[in-house]
């Protein structure tokens, strides 16, 4: 057994402070309390636990290209059509070494800046000819063995990718995401059943890309084939176009399409839904389904904002996700998110809670209850008995917090804290990051450095 002793412990009800964990060989909770039990030997930890924060939106690949985009011609408009080129070039040249690589390099900078858990949502699943692999899972093995490499959990999402856009064939440059039906999908999703199984942290969702890369009647079709206690994940409304080219398809907005042929429910996570009308709006929170952000991708790729301040008023529950991971702080994606919206409200209640009035606690109450339900479970306390202890230590020595008091600690965290104020991060009840250092750090910042020479990208 092991326990520790922490200077604060954020809890749905607020601080506990100090806070003693024991924990099992596992790392799993035996006991929290507020006072050490006579005799019992304890390692003090002078830092603040808050929960291990959830990455509800990943793709792993995409951080072989951050910065890569930034170069901008005068005779160019550029947007997310013209950024997808790019990141079509980089899934065409991209092997199963590189993939592993990549993210296992992206999974410790996850852990690194606090994110115990990511959900993986995959469509790169083909050789570079377009074939399958002897191996359909083979790419989200890959992704399985990075995440195991490295000690982050992770939710793997094989997703359905079928066509090219509304009413499009699927083009050249698309042909590692394909599968041709849902007889061919659903040979994906078995083969990353067992591919799971491989990593005791792991688990399986499923999702479509989008409805304008899989015919709205497949998606139909699909959903009863499906295991319906899983997540299900797509990305929907993301883009102006996409809207236009919906309501020429199908007669409908996609959003509006969604909610009017398909049950939703609290397991389903659109990602992005940045063009909304309010009954769009109301419809989402109205069906319980979740809404994953990725604010710091939405901003660079231009997508808009999303509605925020009117989702929260009906009810409506949001996650965070880093998507093409050109950022990784959990509270910069925080902070993007509150500035947009009091950028367009004018106003800097945001995020709110009518009983306490704290923006630090509401938002991260958000981020951690709602990346729970994406990761597909939920557990509904912060830290409880018989769950594995996974948590983000803040450093109490830090000149801001160490004069810090309770009351302003989580905004304090929410709206100035950056890997510098990090103690480190535990996932299981082992420290996989502390102060700033991960054991596998040399050996996986080597294989990444090698796999990005190869890709000669930069």
């Amino acid at each position: 057994m092991t326990t520790y002793r922490f200077k604060g412990l954020l809890q749905k009800e607020g601080w506990m402070r100090p806070a003693y964990v024991r924990l099992d060989g596992l790392g799993k909770v035996i006991a929290i309390q507020q006072k050490a039990e006579i005799d019992i030997k304890y390692t003090n930890i002078n830092g603040y636990a808050i929960p291990g924060l959830q990455n509800a939106h990943s793709h792993a690949f995409q951080y072989a290209m951050v910065g890569l985009t930034e170069r901008h011609l005068s005779s160019q408009q550029d947007d997310f059509w013209g950024w997808r080129k790019a990141m079509y070039q980089l899934a065409l040249s991209v092997n199963p070494d590189d993939v592993e690589a990549i993210a296992a390099m992206l999974y410790m900078e996850m852990l690194r800046h606090g994110y115990t858990e990511v959900a993986e949502f995959h469509y790169v699943h083909h050789s570079i000819s377009g074939e399958p692999y002897n191996n359909r899972a083979e790419l989200g093995e890959r992704l399985i063995a990075a995440a195991k490499k490295v000690g982050i959990k992770i939710t793997l999402i094989p997703i359905f990718y079928q066509k090219g856009g509304f009413g499009k064939k699927a083009e050249a440059h698309q042909q590692r995401f394909i599968s041709k039906d849902i007889a061919d999908y659903l040979k994906l999703l078995s083969a990353s059943g067992q591919a799971v199984k491989t990593y005791e942290d792991a688990r399986l969702a499923n999702g479509v890309h989008s409805l304008r890369a899989v015919e709205p009647t497949e998606i139909k079709a699909l959903l009863p084939l499906l295991d319906s206690e899983m997540p299900f994940h797509l990305h929907i409304a993301e883009q102006l176009k996409e809207v236009e080219e919906s309501k020429v398809y199908l007669g409908k907005r996609p959003v509006e399409w969604l909610t009017e042929n398909i049950e939703l429910n609290e397991n389903f996570h659109l990602v992005h839904a940045t063009h909304l009308t309010s009954a769009e709006v109301e419809a989402i929170a109205k069906s319980k389904a979740n809404v994953v952000l990725c604010p710091s991708t939405e901003g660079n790729l231009g997508d808009g904002i999303f509605a925020l301040k009117d989702f929260q008023k009906v009810g409506g529950n949001w996650s965070i996700g880093t998507d093409s991971h050109i950022g990784l702080n959990p509270f910069e994606e925080l902070r993007i998110l509150d500035y947009g919206q009091r950028l367009i409200s004018h106003q800097r209640n945001t995020f709110t809670d009518e009983e306490q009035g704290d923006s630090g606690l509401y938002a991260l109450d958000k981020f951690i209850t709602n990346g729970r339900q994406a990761m597909g479970h939920s557990q509904k306390s912060y830290f409880e008995k018989g769950q594995a202890f996974d948590a983000l230590i803040m450093d109490a020595k830090h000149p801001i917090l160490a004069v810090c008091s309770p009351e302003n600690l989580a905004t304090t965290m929410v709206y100035a804290a950056d890997v510098s104020m990090h103690l480190g991060t535990i996932v299981n009840g082992q420290w996989r990051i502390l102060k700033g250092r991960h054991k596998e750090g040399q050996e996986v910042r080597r294989r990444f450095k090698k796999a990005l020479k190869e890709l000669n990208n930069r």
